[in-house]
């Protein structure tokens, strides 16, 4: 049975939404393993950790649900995109294991200082990685029939290294931002400067990629240069720029919640810009989602799964953000 085109296109949905809300929940918590280094041993860094260690771990859900979403769902991308990228992958995970450790033996331990370098290590590989990858798949893999055809680093470029470390400058951003909103006194002043400085980062790491990704191949560049492309692509530059602009206004005003919200906007506005490059396709230039989706029954049967599921998943995320709300002192911590 072949894939219904329609069921194909509510699939490619749900896994672009759960990888989206993935990367602006857990980037945040990545972000503040990412900026540990500069937080004062002590209550600033306790408390940077009060503000995530009720939501970390429902964070990292959506991370599943999209990459066995793919699995599932795009069986055909999912094998051959593996073993293109399956060093970062593996660095990826690796990173996240670590973080994780690293979250719950640091309060166990006196050598606090080998655990927060942990913390901070995977933190930083895992985004390093996730942006690696990101780069990796848009600028291509080799395909011979239904399997990869490249080789083992093919993955590694100056473009992946670009994208890698766009990421971690983001991530690095949520985190601010995410203090900004959560702590106060001394944690939040510091996050502010943190902010303006990860800030210039990933408005210089977004312009970066995007003045490359459509000089990867024609398909890009024709989205992005020529009609009818063009029309569709040119407003998000446009929203870019002002979104850029209404973020550094609100931490000229030391706004606490607007640049968070600011900046996950950047995130949603670049998450756009990559559909609007890479649809329909699953492996740019090589095979569409339609191509890579599995039998149609199998669409149905996995979607009823996901209907039952979401709305718990979100109800859990929800209630988590909601029992935990409000600001993180120090004397939080422990």
């Amino acid at each position: 049975m072949a894939p219904d085109p329609g069921l194909t296109l509510v699939w490619a949905g749900i896994i672009g939404l759960a990888i989206f809300v993935y990367v602006i929940t857990d980037g945040f918590d990545l972000g503040i393993g990412i900026l540990f280094p500069v937080m004062a041993p002590g209550p600033e860094r306790e408390t940077a950790i009060a503000t995530i260690k009720p939501v970390w771990d429902a964070n990292q859900t959506w991370l599943v649900l999209g990459g066995g979403g793919v699995f599932a769902a795009f069986p055909l991308a999912y094998a051959i995109l593996m073993p293109a990228v399956y060093a970062p992958l593996i660095m990826m995970l690796l990173g996240l294991i670590f973080r994780g450790v690293a979250f719950k033996f640091r309060s166990r331990t006196t050598r606090i200082w080998l655990w927060d370098f942990a913390f901070f290590g995977g933190s930083t590989l895992a985004a390093f990685c996730q942006g690696v990858i990101l780069g990796a798949v848009l600028q291509g893999v080799k395909v011979s029939g239904r399997s990869y055809a490249g080789g083992w680093w093919d993955w590694l470029s100056p473009f992946s290294l670009l994208t890698g470390a766009s990421v971690v400058a983001a991530y690095a951003l949520l985190g601010a931002c995410w203090l900004i909103w959560r702590t106060e006194g001394a944690v939040q002043d510091h996050a502010y400067r943190m902010a303006w400085r990860c800030g210039a980062a990933s408005i210089v790491a977004v312009g970066a990629v995007s003045l490359a990704t459509p000089f990867l191949n024609h398909d890009y560049f024709s989205r992005w240069f020529e009609a009818p492309g063009i029309y569709f692509s040119a407003p998000v530059p446009l929203l870019v720029a002002v979104t850029a602009f209404l973020f550094v206004r609100a931490l000229k005003r030391r706004a606490e919640m607007a640049p968070f919200f600011l900046a996950q906007a950047l995130f949603l506005l670049t998450f756009i810009g990559l559909g609007i490059s890479i649809f329909p396709w699953a492996i740019p230039g090589q095979v569409t989602i339609w191509q890579a989706a599995t039998m149609a029954n199998a669409q149905s049967f996995m979607l009823v799964g996901v209907v039952l599921l979401l709305p718990v998943i979100l109800g859990y995320t929800g209630y988590a953000y909601w029992l935990f709300r409000g600001k993180v002192g120090a004397e939080f911590y422990g």
